[in-house]
């Protein structure tokens, strides 16, 4: 790293070795055939005309090593990370096991199991089985096959609908499968085919559980597929609980994730808490950036970051647990077609974000660990394209960050102390001399989240509220925030009847008795605010109301 700058010079960066089990198949894109394609491996004409329609004519690395051996039913074992294919590589098997109505083979299925899943696939997120949905249903446009989507977040009726009406492959999300089991909506005793999407960050979200019921349910001699960026302990122990004889098939580089790593500009700054908008909203003005995801770690600053950079003119969206299903896909498709240019998201919530032209990632507020450092800065510099990734730590994430520098040999222990009046951040960054706080209404071309629909999804009237509640609560702060003078010390808001802290809103505890004075807190460019979570304030407009004292025996003491 040169003097002055906060460019990380990557070139020495490594990955922590893992202790995974070797593949029984690894191979790298480079050491695939070009001219292979779909037909060579049996693939019915169907399939191979309907994925010609859409431009698909060669797979990829992941496709080419797994339809020989998948098309043969043999379970498998997938390694690969997101964007690399993997949809098709586990799509295309499910599809040619899977007889639609009046299709070559429908006479073979018992009556009793005709419009009975012969298909399943479970994947961690909403977003991504919605995304792999879609991928599926485009493979088999030339088929008489019917797909349903299944997730939380959306009314249980349309669902429940459609499964009755019949569906050759369900595809759905761990919680809700569980739901629709339970209420026998859901019959999975003639599924043929079993794919397990991300099944490692389906352990991570903890729906190891419900996975293994969701398995306990399907035939004992199901096809079984499961796919993972990495393979840590608990996901190879499910593949030998539940899968035959599996092939394991490593369709990457052992160094790939280093040289995606190594080709990323990263760039890291020591930033203030009070400056950190204002950095930002220069970043955003960096010449030839397009789409940008900004990471936040919780989901208020998600919201009151949003809030902030639409106030400054920026056409930005936020991403977060706290909106309903119709917001959120509002917001990814508003990402998508461009309407909004920064989206400003968590962790979790950015599972299953999969855009190639993403040339700026910003993490607003340092990653917990190297794992999630390297999930985050991938998902720029895709498909052979540039990108850059800043990086900014506060004083209080020196220490996490120094462990994540140490992992990946960063070399940049001691980020560079960085403004928004630092001359190095501007040529760090290709940022134009003059940039101000707000974007120049000259400039200010995207249509904004707005102009994107949002679609009805049926949610409930608790899933809206939250919704609606979760950006009144940004914008309130960000109106607070702006009415602070500089420098001077925070208000600290005394919390109002009703006022319940995170933990208990999370267990849903009735705001029956005495107010607890406690309130959660949010990061704010002031310092510490206090402010009031979304049960918070739906508890206190049921204080307004008169209501009778509760009995001593039932009353809660202070917080």
């Amino acid at each position: 790293m040169s003097k002055g700058s906060g460019i990380i010079d990557s070139s020495g960066v490594h990955i922590p070795a893992t202790n995974e089990p070797a593949a029984d198949v690894s191979a790298a894109g480079s050491d695939l055939p070009s001219t292979t394609v779909f037909a060579d491996f049996g693939v019915s004409t169907p399939i191979v005309e309907a994925l010609k329609d859409k431009g698909i004519t060669h797979p990829f690395p992941i496709q080419a090593l797994t339809l020989p051996v998948a098309l043969r039913g043999n379970d498998i074992i997938g390694q690969a990370k997101t964007g690399t294919g993997k949809t098709l590589g586990f799509g295309i098997p499910m599809l040619e096991n899977t007889a639609g109505i009046d299709e070559e083979g429908w006479e073979s299925v018992p009556v009793q199991a005709r419009g009975k899943p012969q298909g399943l696939v479970i994947l961690p997120t909403r977003e991504l089985a919605k995304q792999v949905a879609e991928e599926l249903r485009a493979a088999a446009a030339r088929r008489r096959l019917r797909i349903v989507e299944v997730y939380g977040g959306r009314a249980y009726e349309p669902q429940q609908e459609a499964l009755k009406e019949g569906a050759e492959i369900v595809v759905g999300t761990p919680g809700r499968l569980v739901d629709l089991m339970k209420h026998r909506f859901l019959d999975l005793a003639c599924v043929r085919t079993v794919v397990l999407d991300e099944a490692d960050e389906m352990l991570d979200l903890g729906f190891l559980e419900d996975v293994e019921k969701i398995l306990a349910s399907t035939p004992s001699n199901r096809h079984t597929m499961l796919f993972s960026a990495t393979m840590p302990g608990p996901v190879v122990a499910m593949a030998r609980r539940y899968m035959s004889r599996p092939t394991h098939i490593r369709a990457a580089d052992p160094a790939d994730t280093g040289v995606t790593v190594k080709s990323v500009r990263q760039v890291v700054y020591r930033c203030h808490a009070l400056n950190k908008s204002e950095v930002l909203a220069r970043i955003l003005q960096a010449k030839g950036r397009g789409l940008t995801i900004v990471f936040t770690r919780t989901k208020r600053t998600a919201a009151r970051l949003a809030e902030e950079l639409t106030e400054r003119g920026f056409a930005a969206g936020a991403l977060h647990g706290d909106l309903g299903q119709g917001a959120r896909e509002q917001a990814l498709r508003a990402f998508r077609n461009g309407k909004v240019d920064v989206l400003v998201a968590t962790d979790v919530a950015a599972r299953g974000i999969d855009v190639d032209d993403v040339t700026h990632v910003i993490n607003y507020q340092c990653p917990e660990d190297e794992k999630t450092y390297i999930h985050r800065i991938g998902r720029t510099g895709r498909a052979g394209q540039s990108g850059t990734a800043v990086t900014f730590v506060d004083w209080d994430d020196l220490p996490r960050w120094t462990l994540i520098d140490k992992a990946l040999n960063l070399r940049q222990p001691e980020p560079l102390e960085t403004y928004h009046t630092s001359e190095h951040l501007y040529s760090d960054l290709d940022i134009p001399e003059g940039a101000t706080g707000k974007l120049p209404r000259d400039k200010r071309t995207r249509a904004g989240l707005a102009a994107e629909y949002i679609e009805d999804l049926g949610e409930t009237q608790a899933q809206r509220q939250r919704t609606r509640l979760a950006r009144e609560a940004g914008a309130r702060l960000v109106l607070r925030i702006r009415q602070t003078p500089l420098g001077a010390a925070p208000a600290r808001a005394i919390p109002a009847p009703g006022a319940v802290s995170a933990q208990e809103a999370g267990q849903g505890k009735p705001a029956g008795g005495p107010a607890p004075q406690q309130a959660a807190q949010a990061d704010s460019p002031h310092g510490r605010v206090l402010t009031r979570t979304p049960a918070a304030l739906a508890a206190q407009a049921l204080w307004r109301r008169p209501a009778k004292p509760a009995p001593m025996s039932r009353r809660r003491g202070p917080a």
